[in-house]
């Protein structure tokens, strides 16, 4: 261990505000606490220590040595060299949040286009920058169409194609709350007509995914018509990779944009950190939680970014603040933008393409299988849902053999999906690796 200060260093500081000893910093809180006994082992050299932590390190595999059909929420994407190369330096690095625009104006600006590009692939008025991930994204949203209602509307209608663990974070953001939330034992093959009937005058947000957590593409039009009579907000949940082909939400009405953008330039890492996407119309912006950076001149009319409708954040209107979040990893943020500006309108849809064709073809070999099946119709993009032969978690073992981590085991989301796969395909996976994958599908199928 490294420690910078020297003894002389501490007292230095001690004296300076004032206490005798260090451990006089922590006279406030219960004796007992301080300085509880840990059972450690004994201390070892750092030579030993890196040497141990690299034992456990190699216990893992990752995407860099299997073939890899997992998603579910988390993507294996190519994310181009340049992207590390720009966020890895010190001025972006070491930044925090920009509270002194005279002294912050790169990192400002690079919010601002962050949120500018957000906004233009999305077809919404205004985003943010940013939320954690797209879990707290959709609780965020929930949040916001709340108190855009103050408080009189406390119904919140969330599909049941919504992924399961962006459903569990808003039943945590509402536990102790008077919000309703409905929509989840929705039956999955009803399509988004099926949450019409429980729209009423009590119905604050619907909430819905696009592409969905099991890899459908719905129409939503007739759903957000229906949500709009009844007054009620509708946010979209996105993959924004997917809208580098699909249709943007704020072309067939959604209020407010949701997404998880991981997949734009940012690595798996074992689960983060992550970004959250949000946009909304022009008209929802007070309510809006996170950081917003905007445009304006200086007094010299130089072209120059701020903070701005800071009024809504937790620091300054503390328990009227309509979230506890104001910032978020900039970092990822940045990533994202990087990414989105290497790639330009044309590089994201190309992307979007191969990730599409491919899961296609994909499909089409697994489907020919004995014993697999195609287990909706809809439209989809990189991802689908297979019926399997025996448990996933069995074929899943057996894939591991062959060098290939298998789909997500969907019998762990939801009654009736026992033996049910969710299959990811992104570009990182080439035409013979996903016929690897369908020669082992067939071994393992019935052993």
């Amino acid at each position: 261990m490294f420690l910078p200060h020297t003894d002389a260093d501490r007292e230095a500081m001690l004296r300076t505000i004032g206490v005798k000893k260090i451990k006089d910093l922590f006279e406030g809180l219960p004796g007992e606490h301080l300085f509880p006994e840990l059972d450690l082992p004994p201390g070892v050299a750092e030579m030993e220590a890196l040497a141990e932590l690299q034992h456990i390190a190699d216990a893992n595999e990752t995407t860099g040595e299997l073939i890899s059909f997992l998603g579910a929420g988390a993507y294996n994407h190519y994310s181009p060299a340049v992207v590390d190369s720009i966020l890895r330096r010190g001025e972006f690095y070491t930044a925090y949040t920009p509270y002194q625009p005279e002294i912050s104006q790169g990192t400002l600006q690079a919010i601002f286009e962050y949120q500018s590009m957000i906004v233009a692939l999305t077809g919404m008025d205004v985003s943010n920058a940013s939320h954690y991930d797209g879990a707290t994204a959709v609780a965020e949203a929930v949040n916001m169409a709340y108190h855009n209602f103050r408080g009189k509307r406390t119904k919140v209608i969330l599909s049941p194609g919504l992924h399961p663990h962006y459903r569990e974070t808003v039943h945590t953001y509402t536990v102790d709350s008077n919000i309703l939330l409905e929509g989840e034992e929705t039956p999955l093959d009803s399509g988004p007509e099926a949450l019409i009937p429980l729209i009423d005058d009590n119905t604050a947000l619907v909430a819905v995914q696009y592409p969905d957590f099991f890899g459908r593409i719905h129409r939503f039009r007739e759903l957000i018509e229906a949500a709009h009579q009844a007054g009620a907000l509708v946010a979209v949940h996105v993959n924004p990779l997917a809208l580098g082909l699909l249709e943007p939400p704020g072309d067939f009405g959604a209020d407010i944009v949701t997404g998880e953008g991981q997949s734009l330039g940012i690595p798996l890492s074992f689960g983060g950190p992550y970004l959250g996407i949000f946009a909304t119309r022009q008209q929802y912006v007070r309510k809006m939680a996170g950081r917003i950076v905007g445009e304006t001149q200086d007094a010299r009319c130089q072209r120059g970014f701020v903070l701005t409708l800071s009024t809504r954040e937790q620091h300054i209107r503390r328990e009227k603040a309509t979230s506890n979040i104001c910032t978020n990893q900039g970092l990822m943020a940045l990533a994202a933008a990087i990414y989105m500006s290497l790639l330009g309108k044309n590089g994201l849809r190309q992307v979007a393409e191969l990730n599409f064709h491919k899961a296609h073809y994909a499909a089409a070999q697994i489907a020919t299988l004995d014993g697999f099946e195609l287990v909706y119709d809809e439209p989809f993009f990189n991802e689908f849902t297979v019926r399997c032969p025996r448990p996933v978690a069995e074929i899943n073992e057996e894939l591991l053999s062959y060098d290939i981590l298998g789909g997500y085991d969907l019998g762990q989301t939801r009654a009736g999906l026992e033996n049910h796969m969710l299959i990811a395909v992104t570009e990182m996976v080439s035409r013979e690796q996903i016929d690897i994958f369908v020669d082992a599908l067939a071994e393992v199928a019935h052993d």
